[in-house]
């Protein structure tokens, strides 16, 4: 069977079974979030925190909630670092230095799970399985949290009233996060995955000398780093270790857990605003972009340019042969088009335009399909502006389900699409023109660049995936890139959750013979446009310094 052919199995594959997920996933998803039950197990939770699970909330309150709830989460994993050295299970790892610990609890936090740090060798089981995995399932179920408020703004009327972040919260994480993630381990198990908490032991003799290898619930914690599209591995190698992704088909069923719950969103969408077909349209713009970066990066990466390439079947530089070109690609395009991070590849010897394609990916704001709740939020403000621009175009008033887009509804969704560029232009400019940070290129010329590109786009999309050609375990890095993982997480939530109850505050208004319609392909078609087209004028420039001028000098 040739590479290509087998590429393509994989798509295939991976399509038909997002397929079978997609309804029931949705409606569960759906019937989660507007249940008026709390299961016994919720209760408990809400009596522990002092949480009364039956408030509405406005976006204010919905707000704080979502503030105060990560704020605490920050100070108790920089703290849990910071103590390492003190705690039972540390394998007799030192604790966390303070720069690294702020970047760390950021990360996780922040849902970017960015690593500056070799996990196997810096964290002992406590801060990975009470830290790090804790941060995994819940940081996840604030950003679906978010969405979900989005969606009750647009399907309320008058109320201003966005639901209760903390029930929320605690339903994503017992009814859907949970779990998905005690199924998904079982089946890493069965594919080769570890899970246990052995200390640190030696395996074999290697050219006179023993190579260390300490174990961990490594199987547990990688069924929630994908399926919750955080990408923190346990190991540096990240999923490229046999330990976290032994073979073909835990590959393939990582990349479904990264994607099955951003596509499967679009349908809970459709059921809680009243039409699956507002939702399909979502899907479908979703797909068509995902679908064609997988394409192109497959292009791309089996092109042949030599006998190298014509021996290998394609670039297989920086790629584990038990995934090859195929699987490598599908799982780049993956976890940057949401916002996972994970990697099993070696994206900074991916060719030049491909390197591209996975930057190009996390500066479309990873809305294709996007992070969990992060992906479908961003896409519904992309939709917001496609409607406005409809609008212009065509003199009428910019209505999005029955919702009109006013002064301040468009101001809102201008903010939140100027603020991640602006943190990443601004942060890798600063850092292109001081002398300490370039010191951790591995690289010179366009590559080099683009190194630190990567690094910026990474962390203010909150994706968390390295072009692993810089050395960011400094002070400036683990700084720098900390606040903008933190900064890109939560100044674009105010302006969802704002935009959110400017929309529960409305009176509906009725369609008519002039209303766009949403639910069209005309409209995915204008949508997919919008995308690229706000994405290509921001960032267009850098790329051409970076990667574009990397694959054209090849």
């Amino acid at each position: 069977m040739s590479p290509v052919f087998a590429g393509v199995l994989q798509l295939l594959a991976l399509v038909v079974a997002l397929g079978l997920a997609y309804r029931p996933l949705g409606d569960h998803m759906a019937r989660v979030y507007t249940s008026p039950r709390h299961l016994r197990a919720e209760k408990w939770i809400y009596r522990a925190i002092g949480a009364d699970p039956n408030t509405q909330m406005r976006w204010p309150a919905y707000l704080r909630g979502v503030l105060a709830f990560s704020a605490v989460s920050v100070l108790f994993l920089y703290l849990l670092q910071r103590l390492q050295g003190s705690l039972p299970g540390s394998l007799g790892f030192v604790s966390i230095d303070p720069d690294q610990a702020f970047n760390t609890a950021a990360s996780f936090v922040a849902n970017t799970n960015w690593q500056s740090y070799s996990g196997e060798q810096a964290m002992g089981h406590v801060v990975q399985t009470g830290g790090l995995a804790v941060q995994n399932f819940v940081s996840s179920a604030v950003g679906i949290a978010v969405a979900v408020a989005l969606v009750r703004g647009l399907a309320a009327t008058r109320t201003g009233e966005l639901g209760n972040f903390w029930t929320d919260l605690v339903r994503g994480t017992v009814r859907i996060l949970l779990p998905i993630s005690v199924i998904g381990a079982l089946v890493l198990v069965a594919c080769g995955a570890i899970q246990n908490f052995s200390g640190i032991h030696s395996v074999g003799q290697f050219l006179g000398g023993s190579q260390q290898w300490n174990g961990g619930a490594v199987a547990s914690q990688e069924v929630i780093k994908e399926l919750g599209t955080n990408g923190g591995g346990y190991f540096n190698a990240n999923a490229a270790h046999p330990f976290e992704n032994p073979n073909g088909l835990s590959n393939l069923f990582e990349i479904f857990l990264i994607l099955v719950i951003p596509f499967a969103l679009t349908r809970t969408f459709g059921r809680m605003v009243g039409s699956l077909r507002q939702g399909y349209a979502i899907l479908a713009t979703m797909g068509v972009i995902w679908l064609g970066f997988t394409a192109l990066m497959m292009w791309t990466e089996f092109a042949h340019h030599g006998p190298a390439f014509d021996i290998a079947g394609g670039a297989m530089e920086g790629k584990e042969n038990r995934f090859g070109v195929g699987g490598s690609s599908l799982f780049a395009v993956a976890t940057t088009l949401t916002s996972t991070g994970a990697v099993n590849s070696f994206h900074s010897s991916f060719t030049g335009f491909g390197g591209g394609i996975t930057m190009l990916g996390m500066q479309l704001g990873e809305i294709a399909p996007g992070g969990t709740g992060s992906g479908l939020y961003g896409m519904l403000i992309m939709a917001v502006i496609a409607v406005f621009i409809a609008g212009l175009m065509v003199g009428r008033t910019p209505e999005y389900l029955g919702k009109k887009i006013g002064t301040r509804e468009i101001k809102l969704a201008a903010c939140y699409i100027l603020i991640t560029p602006a943190l990443v232009l601004c942060f890798t400019g600063v850092a292109m023109a001081l002398p300490t940070p370039g010191n951790s290129m591995t690289n010179s010329g366009a590559h080099g660049f683009s190194e630190i590109l990567y690094a910026y786009t990474s962390g203010a999309n909150n994706n968390g995936s390295a072009f692993a050609g810089l050395a960011a375990d400094t002070q400036w890095f683990n700084t720098t890139i900390g606040l903008a993982m933190l900064l890109g997480r939560f100044l674009p939530m105010v302006f969802v959750l704002a935009l959110a109850g400017s929309f529960a505050g409305q009176r509906p208004v009725p369609a008519t013979v002039g209303t766009l319609g949403t639910h069209k392909p005309l409209f995915s078609g204008l949508l997919v446009a919008t995308v690229m087209i706000i994405a290509g004028l921001t960032y267009f420039p850098a790329l051409a310094l970076g990667p574009l001028a990397e694959g054209l000098a090849s």
